[in-house]
């Protein structure tokens, strides 16, 4: 066998070996995928986020606080390029965001001009919750009581924070804990 075709051999295993390893490391709360807000594509969310600290919000467009994702998008610009994501997972448990997914992307990214990554609608809590908000809701004991609640997740997938409806996402309890796990 040539030393070319060593090399490449070599450099697929490990590459699968390492990509075995990702999933093998990649924290609960991120170990799985999530169809992107109105589109076909998927996010793994442990290829995008591992290593990251997030704010996960679930979010509504068709709610007093739905607001905030000003505020949100923010946050998000201010220290996105620190290893900080704001992620939204629209849902409906609340029963205010109604109508198309198309009227939620329109609201978040048209309206609010919304650049953070945005997931599908799903339900965040109880049995039916989509598996992020079942881990989060499995580590903090605190389900969403309303839209737009916050929790803040380390580096290593913990959630660390929990911040209710009423919290905007730039107060200082906020930004502080954000600025101590990065």
């Amino acid at each position: 066998m040539s030393m070319v075709l060593k090399a490449l051999v070599l450099g697929l295993l490990f590459g699968l070996l390492a990509k075995e390893t990702l999933a093998a490391s990649c924290p609960t709360i991120l170990n799985s995928t999530q169809r992107a807000l109105n589109s076909t594509n998927d996010i793994n969310l442990c290829e995008q986020f591992q290593g990251k600290v997030l704010l996960v919000v679930n979010t509504a467009s068709q709610c007093g606080f739905t607001g905030q994702f000003e505020q949100l998008e923010q946050l998000h610009n201010q220290f996105k390029d620190q290893g900080f994501s704001v992620v939204g997972f629209p849902s409906n448990d609340f029963n205010q965001d109604r109508g198309s997914e198309e009227n939620t992307a329109k609201v978040c990214f048209l309206d609010f001009g919304v650049t953070f990554p945005m997931m599908a609608r799903s339900s965040v809590k109880g049995q039916q919750a989509n598996p992020v908000f079942f881990e989060i809701a499995k580590q903090s004991g605190v389900s969403p009581k309303w839209n737009f609640y916050k929790y803040l997740i380390d580096k290593n997938g913990a959630v660390v924070g929990v911040f209710s409806s009423g919290i905007s996402p730039t107060d200082t309890k906020i930004t502080q804990m954000i600025e101590k796990q990065l």
